[in-house]
Formats: C-alpha cells, structure tokens, sequence
C-alpha cells in the first residue's frame, strides 16, 4: 500500500483545532528557520486562538489538514486580503507536515488539493507563497506544482544570531 492510499485531506473544523495548535506546535520547534513565527510566543496561544485560519464569508480563508487515519499530520492555510484591489490574491501560509511524514508525499497532497480549492474560487487568480532559501524540498514542491520565484527578501528572518532569507513565489491560478 502507497503512503498516500490512507491519506485524507480535507477543510480543518473547529474541533480539528487542538490538533492543529498540536502539528504547529511540532513543526515550529522542529523547523524554527521554516516559520516568520517563533516556537516560544506561538506556544503561549489557545487552539482557539488559530479559529480565523478556518475562514468565514468575509476572509475567504481556509485551512486544509492532512490525515492518517484520525491523526492529523499536515496542514497548509490559505489567507486572503478582503481589499478590492487584492482580493484576487491568495497567500499561502503555514505549510507543515509532522517530522513523522516528511519524505511521504503529505506536502504534495496538502498543495494540490490548496491549489484546487483555491482554483476553483472564481475571485482567485493567483496564489503567492514565502518559502525560506536553502529549503531545497520545500522550494522543489512548490516548483513542481507551478510556482516560480519572482523576488527574494534578504535577511527576511532573525533566528537566534543568524539571517535567513525568503524566496518570494507565485502562481497563476487563471
């Protein structure tokens, strides 16, 4: 049996949210130059606090979990500007996948089924992402899924005594 034959993914609810807090939780302090937001702060919030990232009529945003079986080990959100001007904008954050599941193919379901979803919004025409430089796997699922790198942020992020920067992608949905 293929590693994805028992994957789900699907829209996160609000009782998915503690497991969600859980897999942000991990992935923050497995992968701390991953994230714009630090493992310490992030940890001090409710489950209830992320609710917003599963979306309402005014933000369009949505949150897709990946399961296997009833564990939730990956999740990717899509935000959106409610501004007229850049509504048409989707932005990808959040992409993480429990350290468990890496190498299993659980990016590449949450993207695509993240890149259907929001294809089939008629109000979005393009997707944009920040991915940090130097992660190779994370850049090649997004390049692979369409995505092309339209600009770099230089010392993006301040992670203990050192820099890193972001590599800034895009995706046209339309």
């Amino acid at each position: 049996m293929s590693a994805l034959a028992d994957l789900t993914v699907r829209e996160l609810q609000p009782s998915d949210l503690v497991a969600y807090k859980a897999l942000r939780d991990h992935a923050l302090a497995h992968h701390e130059d991953a994230f714009t937001s630090d493992a310490a702060t992030e940890a001090q919030r409710t489950a209830q606090s992320y609710a917003a990232r599963l979306g309402n009529d005014a933000t369009r945003a949505f949150t897709l979990g990946a399961f296997r079986g009833d564990r939730l080990v990956g999740a990717v959100t899509c935000e959106h500007d409610p501004r007229i001007k850049v509504q048409h904008i989707g932005h990808v954050t959040g992409m993480m996948v429990h350290a468990d599941e890496q190498g299993r193919g659980v990016g590449r379901a949450l993207i695509d089924a993240l890149i259907e979803r929001a294809g089939a919004d008629a109000g979005l025409h393009q997707l944009t992402l920040n991915v940090t430089a130097g992660n190779a796997v994370a850049e090649r699922l997004y390049e692979r899924s369409g995505f092309v790198r339209y600009g770099t942020l230089p010392r993006a992020i301040r992670v203990g005594g050192g820099f890193f920067d972001k590599h800034h992608m895009l995706l046209h949905l339309k």
